[in-house]
């Protein structure tokens, strides 16, 4: 789902894709060796309703799920006016959901990806839970100078070596200011990365 900057018919500021459309890119990503990530921006939705729409989907042992707390509205906030955020116990809510849709069809553990770049995005981020169903990663997705998106992964990262999760890098290939950081310097990063992003 993609965030909107107008209410739309169900009045969420958020755009669903059909799920036929992301069928037919998850079938070709699946034939090809692919892994999928199938993003959320639910603006005032919540994350749990906007997962169970592409359920059919998260059966295929490929396709895991994202959450972007940047995109989560509350009742009176606007896209680009507020940046979002989730609390522990929404995020909670698919974790338990997509752990036991994992364990009931006994498929493969799952990615379960969370953006962040603020502290205040994942307030009580050290409430989540993290089942054995699901791999939970923490994409630092901020953009900007280098030495500021140091300092945002130096903060998102503090609590690496004792939290429950991976951790990944995003980088942005116009707002990464003087250029984004070549694969080397990546790879350097501390807590090591599992996942990088290109936008």
């Amino acid at each position: 789902t993609v965030a909107a900057g107008t209410d739309g018919n169900d009045g969420d500021f958020s755009n669903e894709m059909p799920i036929d459309l992301l069928r037919s890119w998850t079938e070709f990503a699946g034939a090809n060796g692919i892994y999928v990530l199938l993003d959320l921006q639910p603006g005032r939705s919540d994350f749990l309703s906007q997962a169970r729409l592409y359920e059919e989907l998260l059966l295929e042992p490929h396709v895991g799920r994202a959450l972007d707390p940047e995109w989560r509205l509350g009742p009176d906030e606007f896209h680009l006016e507020q940046i979002g955020s989730v609390e522990a116990a929404e995020v909670n809510e698919v974790v338990r959901w997509l752990a036991a849709l994992t364990r009931e069809h006994a498929l493969p553990q799952k990615v379960l990806l969370l953006h962040q770049f603020r502290d205040d995005m994942l307030p009580n981020r050290d409430q989540i839970e993290g089942p054995p169903e699901l791999a939970l990663v923490i994409q630092m997705d901020g953009l900007g100078t280098i030495p500021d998106k140091n300092i945002s992964w130096t903060r998102t990262t503090a609590t690496w070596e004792v939290d429950q999760f991976e951790y990944g890098w995003k980088n942005f290939f116009d707002e990464d200011f003087p250029a984004p950081l070549g694969p080397t310097e990546i790879l350097q990063l501390v807590p090591s990365t599992v996942y990088i992003s290109f936008q």
